[in-house]
């Protein structure tokens, strides 16, 4: 186990609102270019718009071309995550709230464990586990991944970030 305290749920939360506003913006960018890619294939009458007005309404009336958006959007949440928690163990905001996810024994994450959390996190529910944790400050991700979130001092933040270059 690290010696590092554990993150409690406040510091997560607000790590979680900046990590959002991040994910959103990297969903409107994929959501744009899902509309030009099927307004490619329109073009190039591989779909048709058929009795939809516009390309937005061809997404929302196909179940298949909404779905595929849906899983794309997920999938980009998911990936952004995973490549933060793997390369260094912190995302934006976690960066910002001197938060550092890790395996018990201090090493990062790889890539399906990252995955694994990531999509047991349920959209930052899984967070409220903490309060009922006391002693580990664990969430439902982390208990299910066998990670923990640790509480960086200023100088082992820099050092995390020092060591990127």
């Amino acid at each position: 186990m690290s010696d590092l305290p554990k993150a409690g749920l406040l510091r997560r939360l607000a790590s979680l609102m900046y990590d959002g506003l991040v994910v959103i913006a990297f969903a409107m960018l994929t959501t744009i270019m899902y509309l030009f890619f099927i307004q490619s294939l329109i073009s190039f009458d591989v779909l048709s718009l058929g009795k939809y007005e516009d390309v937005s309404a061809l997404i929302q009336g196909s179940s298949l071309l909404y779905g595929l958006r849906a899983i794309l959007l997920v999938l980009v949440s998911v990936l952004f995550f995973s490549y933060f928690w793997t390369k260094s163990g912190q995302t934006i905001g976690m960066r910002a709230w001197r938060l550092k996810v890790q395996t018990p024994d201090g090493a990062l994450l790889s890539w399906p464990k990252a995955i694994l959390r990531s999509l047991t996190a349920v959209l930052g529910l899984g967070n409220l586990l903490v309060l009922i944790d006391f002693k580990q400050k664990r969430a439902l991700q982390d208990m299910i991944c066998g990670t923990e979130v640790v509480f960086l001092t200023k100088e082992e933040n820099k050092k995390v970030y020092n060591s990127l270059d």
